[in-house]
């Protein structure tokens, strides 16, 4: 069971917990309420999607038994706050599972169980959460375009659908064309500097971005690989 100390913190973020064991919902909400946020467990998909679209969750907790790639769209469509995926204790996790993980655009995978470590990494999150602009921006290299307020990007006209994930580090690569990024670099600008994250879940993310962008993703001409170091976008 999860629990944790009970330093309290003086925001009441607000916390959408998602499992369908009641016993395991209720030990992540006691470590988070117990340090100061305000938190909610929920115990189906219905009831955590009307809860994320009503309650403004600032973080989205999710039991990994019940993160299907169904599960996480449906809610990525009525909230845009982070979702992390917590393995139970009793249960291990593979790096090939944390990989798929990555992929179907959660973003921090917990699978040590321990409270501490939880609630370390959600209030990192939650920390570097960055307030979006009120102005307009869009930008253009080559075809690929984006339109920063309306979260829409499209190559040669056509519009292409890309997670949350994908849209940042488009919108990073669009900033600042023909600049070389470091694998590092990216995931600190990305998912932020307090992220223990391998190098290797962004590459998962540049090859399903290239998938969706690049003309011919097995020889990719706009986001090119610089070996040994990252990557940059051609200008």
């Amino acid at each position: 069971m999860l629990s944790g100390p009970s330093s309290v913190v003086a925001v009441r973020e607000t916390i959408l917990i998602f499992s369908r064991s009641e016993p395991f919902a209720e030990s992540i909400k006691r470590t988070f309420d117990t340090n100061g946020y305000q938190s909610t467990s929920v115990l189906t998909l219905g009831a955590a999607i009307s809860t994320a679209k009503e309650s403004g969750a600032a973080l989205i907790i999710i039991d990994r038994q019940v993160g299907d790639p169904h599960t996480i769209r449906q809610i990525r469509d009525v909230s845009a706050a982070p979702i992390i995926a917590v393995q139970d204790a009793v249960d291990t996790c593979t790096d090939d599972e944390c990989l798929r993980d990555y992929e179907r655009d959660i973003d921090l995978v917990v699978c040590t169980g321990s409270p501490r470590e939880l609630l370390a990494r959600a209030r990192a999150i939650l920390r570097r959460r960055i307030p979006r602009s009120k102005s307009h921006h869009s930008y253009q290299v080559g075809k690929v375009k984006m339109d920063v307020d309306r979260h829409e990007v499209s190559v040669g006209g056509r519009m292409v659908e890309l997670t949350p994930k994908e849209f940042q580090i488009l919108q990073q690569f669009l900033e600042s064309p023909n600049r070389l990024f470091s694998r590092q670099e990216m995931l600190n600008k990305v998912w932020g500097e307090g992220y223990a994250l391998e190098e290797h879940a962004l590459d998962v993310h540049i090859h399903s971005l290239r998938q969706k962008i690049e003309s011919d993703p097995a020889h990719p001409k706009l986001i090119v690989t610089v070996r040994g170091i990252g990557y940059k976008l051609r200008g």
